[in-house]
């Protein structure tokens, strides 16, 4: 799966600065924008391991039922 990042000119620190467009809390930075995308692959990817196990704890013991929407906008 693709994910946008935005990346912004670290202007006080130097570097870069990154975020997920899709998953705002994955944040990351980098001296290169090579450095910051390697990093945040990795904030990505811990981002949807939290948001997995927190959906689990959240699940823990019930019967979801699951359906899919379409939202147009």
């Amino acid at each position: 799966m693709e994910y946008s990042v935005i990346i912004l000119k670290d202007t006080q620190e130097g570097g870069y600065i990154g975020m997920c467009r899709e998953l705002p809390e994955a944040k990351s930075q980098g001296e290169t924008i090579d450095e910051l995308l390697e990093n945040m692959k990795d904030a990505i990817k811990l981002t949807l391991e939290v948001r997995k196990d927190d959906q689990a704890r959240r699940l823990a013991g019930q019967r979801p039922i699951y359906r899919k929407v379409r939202v147009t906008v």
